[in-house]
Formats: structure tokens, sequence, C-alpha cells
């Protein structure tokens, strides 16, 4: 005989909140001590008790070693420990789909690589970039903005003001008082916006790709049109009994100018037209 069991989360959701976590710790704790529970087939509230408290252990473990493990990757020391576990706490918290912690670190990257290219402060970068958005791993229980909630974390644990500084601006809710500020805002815009990272950036991509390829489409004597290399290029075949070679020339400038004109898109767009003939023969 089989069975069915229905879990409704609510009971996570408000053990992440009483001990300060978001709710994804809260589901994954809640996982854990289920799969036990079965396994050992003992389901009584003694037992219950004592998986919860040994899986609320676990995570906290795991908070503190993500935290540390990232400072250790971007080479950065000194830090507070109780820092360090707010900082693990971002495992667990995601934005648009995107996981918050692997966000900081890429932004922490992009931040200082960019820093070292400009000759601006590589350390003050990456430091501001990895706790930009640290305000996240709180905002669900203390009052404010994730800036203004992170600004506090900061300050609270002694960190640098400069870092405060660079940290505080990647949303514009402050003015810029370094060029590291605008760093972080730069190295924040191209980890979010990045296609994928993000469900609604997704959503998005989709839809700039299909708009890209129907305008091209729409030209007569066009017969096929991909978008590659993420949209940054778009390869239009044409039919070779329709448009000859100054044609199929002429229609590229075309298609790019409907492009400027029509589509909002960064950087720059490439549009390659194809036009070929085919001649097949058999020997039998």
């Amino acid at each position: 005989m089989s069975f069915h069991v229905a879990v409704i989360p609510d009971g996570n959701r408000r053990w992440a909140r009483m001990h300060g976590l978001p709710v994804l710790a809260g589901h994954k704790k809640g996982g854990q001590v289920l799969e036990r529970l079965i396994k050992d087939g003992r389901i009584h509230p003694a037992r219950v008790e004592e998986q919860v408290e040994k899986a609320q252990q676990e995570i906290d473990s795991q908070i503190k070693e993500a935290g540390e493990a990232v400072v250790y990757e971007l080479g950065i020391v000194g830090l507070d420990p109780k820092l360090l576990q707010i900082l693990g706490r971002l495992k667990f918290r995601t934005s648009y789909g995107q996981n918050v912690l692997l966000h900081s670190l890429e932004v922490a990257y992009l931040a200082s690589g960019l820093a070292a290219e400009l000759g601006a402060n590589v350390t003050l970068a990456k430091k501001a970039g990895l706790f930009h958005d640290i305000g996240k791993a709180l905002d669900h229980q203390v009052e404010g903005s994730h800036v203004e909630i992170g600004m506090r974390i900061l300050e609270k644990f002694g960190v640098e003001k400069e870092v405060v500084d660079a940290m505080k601006s990647h949303h514009e809710d402050y003015p810029y008082e370094s060029v590291e500020a605008i760093l972080i805002q730069v190295a924040d815009a191209i980890s979010a916006s990045r296609p994928g990272a993000r469900k609604d950036t997704l959503e998005n991509y989709l839809k700039r790709i299909g708009e890209l390829e129907n305008l091209a489409a729409s030209f007569p004597g066009v017969e096929k049109v991909y978008a590659i290399q993420a949209g940054r290029e778009v390869r239009v075949f044409v039919k070779p009994q329709e448009l000859d070679d100054l044609a199929a020339q002429l229609l590229a400038r075309e298609i790019a100018n409907r492009i400027e004109q029509d589509l909002r898109y960064p950087g720059e767009i490439k549009v390659t037209l194809v036009r070929e003939n085919r001649f097949v023969e058999y020997a039998r």
C-alpha cells in the first residue's frame, strides 16, 4: 500500500523568521528533518525536536563556512567572524532567482578587475563589491532598504568608511564619493543583467531576441533569420532568386538602420547577410 504525504512549508517560514534567517534556509532545514525522520522511522515529538536542533546546527555551520569560503577566495582578511556569519546567510537568499552570495562574489571580481584596469583601489573595490548587498541578509527582519541596512551592518563591525561609501551608491540612493563607487554600480549591473542571471532578465532577453529576428524577417526577400551571440549578431539569409548582390548589400544596411531606430540594446549589433546559390547534380 502506498501513502502520499502533503507537506505545508509554513512552519519552515516561521522557523526561519524566528532565527533571523532567509526563508530558503527554513525550507532546507525542514527538508533535512523530514528526510532523517523518514529514514529513521521513529516519528514522535522528542525525536522531531532532536532532528530540528541537529538540522539547525548544520544550517548555522553551512552559513559560517559559506561566509569564510568567500572571503578566503577573495583574499580578504581581518573581518569580524560575526560579519562573516551574516555574509554567509546570503547563500540562502535569492533576488529574482539569482543567488545573492554568488552575485556578490561576482560583483567583487568584476569591480576589482575594473579597478585594476583603471588604476583605482583594487582592495577597496573588491570589499565594497562583496558587501554591496550585505543588507539583504537581514532585510526580512530589519526595517529599511537593503542599502541602509548594509551600511549599518558594516559600520557596526568596523568596516572602513571608504568601503561603506563605495557600496552605498550602487542604486543611486546616495551620491558617488569615489571612482570605486561607480565601479560597484557598473559591476552590479553587469552581474544582474547578463542573460539568464535572473528570471525577469531571461524573459526580457528572449523578448529582445524575438524582436530582433522578427524585425529582420519583415523585409521582402528574407528567407531565414537567426540571432546569435546573445543577440549581438543577427544573420539574415535571403532568397538569391529575388535579390542580387547589390540589393543584398543595400538590404543589410536597411536592416541595421531599422534596428538602430526601433530597438533598444546595449553596445552594437552586427548584421550579417548571406546570399548563396547552390547547384546540385547527381552522377548515376
